[in-house]
């Protein structure tokens, strides 16, 4: 075959021919030129063992019986030198039997050739190798690819969560008071996403002297869409900003009126639909107290059913579902309505507890976390969060939840004989657990 009528990568390819006998090495190192190979020779494996340290050698045709160390020793050797690029080793033998080329392709041997070596043959072997050099340059240059691809991965996946350390921090600053005292209400907030950011918002602002508000939202999806989401609707429910809370309504004389639970929904089921557009949605509770009338109103929008605890221990399941906001244009949401004196406690949580995946295969459920409310009853607002915490980490048997957990707990205190409790804590008139 002349050089032309091989491949031309065959022309860079550079082999080394070990052999301790003159005319058996020069032969194969004649035919290997005429090819097209350049081509090394070698009287001893040890010298070409020497020679593979510095040289790129492509393929090795060595015999296997020489003095010093033998083609197998010589293979063994070859393969420990830990090279960067393959080398297709053919050992030259007059051995036939079975264990012998075991012992051959254990040491690491691609291919053999019998004594007296056939120009056919040997060319025979040389594509096989040329072929499985070709293959592993291939891969070579796939995984130089997939390995620069990973290490630019790797810095964007660097800045990426730089940023959502920052943006959780960013989000923290929300959160002034887990503890609320407004005097005549207490509130008690608790939120732990299971990522970096979440899509979870509890939060409280007051409406006047005798009247308090009371919600908790859960955004669809995980992450950073979700927490945008939830930061957007926080500004949406600012008591600072009367004006911005959609909540209220401007009066006839300039005043701001807080408008029924089931308005408010109905507000933000129009801002999602016809303003936001976004592929989202979002589960709620709206909650307004009135400790003049003894009143608690709300409306539950797909949330999880708030839970009511009275002053005698009893646990009320309040609500019927509801549809989630920003799902179904022009869709009716159920007021409901309870009285609420004091010692009552309510208790509002998003899914992350009810809907928390246990090891029997169940879900925590409405069942575990009444449970949990009867058995925890006795505890301060911020210890009954986190006792609720606890008994969910204890059923999952894991404090790494899929779903992120909030919840919301507005204990109705005494009153004071012939004063109002000073309202505590309040560093703006409303206040909100943010989303982070």
């Amino acid at each position: 075959m002349k050089a032309e009528e091989f491949p031309s990568a065959v022309l860079s390819r550079h082999v080394m021919v070990v052999d301790d006998s003159r005319a058996q090495r020069h032969m194969v190192s004649m035919q290997l030129r005429r090819w097209g190979y350049r081509v090394t020779e070698c009287e001893s494996a040890l010298v070409a063992l020497d020679l593979c340290r510095d040289l790129d050698i492509d393929i090795i045709i060595s015999d296997w019986m020489m003095p010093g160390m033998t083609g197998l020793d010589f293979c063994r050797e070859f393969r420990a030198l830990g090279r960067e690029s393959y080398g297709y080793f053919v050992l030259l033998t007059s051995k036939s039997e079975k264990t012998e080329i075991a012992d051959g392709l254990e040491a690491g041997a691609d291919d053999f050739l019998t004594k007296p070596v056939a120009s056919n043959e040997l060319r025979a072997r040389l594509r096989a190798g040329e072929r499985m050099l070709a293959m592993q340059a291939e891969l070579l240059a796939k995984n130089k690819v997939i390995v620069s691809t990973l290490v630019e991965l790797q810095k964007l996946y660097d800045s990426l969560d730089r940023d959502l350390i920052e943006a959780r921090k960013l989000q923290q600053t929300l959160i002034r008071d887990r503890v609320r005292d407004y005097g005549w209400a207490r509130v008690s907030l608790i939120l732990r996403n299971s990522g970096r950011v979440g899509g979870d918002l509890v939060g409280s602002f007051p409406v006047d002297d005798d009247r308090l508000v009371v919600y908790s939202i859960d955004v669809s999806g995980h992450g950073v869409a979700s927490a945008m989401m939830t930061a957007r609707l926080a500004g949406f429910l600012t008591g600072s900003s009367p004006e911005q809370n959609l909540a209220f309504q401007k009066g006839p004389e300039g005043d701001h009126l807080l408008l029924p639970p089931a308005a408010v929904v109905e507000r933000f089921n129009r801002l999602m639909l016809e303003e936001i557009q976004a592929e989202q949605y979002f589960t709620m509770v709206f909650a307004v107290i009135d400790r003049r009338t003894g009143r608690l109103d709300l409306v539950q929008a797909g949330h999880p059913h708030p839970m009511l605890i009275r002053a005698d221990g009893q646990v009320q399941r309040l609500g019927s579902g509801g549809l989630p906001i920003g799902l179904i244009p022009e869709a009716g949401f159920d007021p409901v309505t309870v009285p609420f004196q004091p010692g009552d406690r309510l208790i509002l949580c998003s899914d992350g507890f009810t809907e928390c995946p246990l090891p029997n295969g169940r879900d925590f459920g409405e069942d575990g976390l009444i449970e949990s409310l009867r058995a925890s009853a006795h505890l301060s607002g911020p210890d009954l969060l986190e006792a609720m915490v606890w008994d969910l980490t204890r059923a999952a048997e894991s404090d790494s939840f899929p779903d992120d957990v909030s919840g919301i707990v507005l204990d109705l205190l005494p009153e004071v004989s012939g004063q109002h409790r000073p309202v505590t804590g309040i560093a703006q008139p409303g206040q909100r657990l943010g989303d982070g």
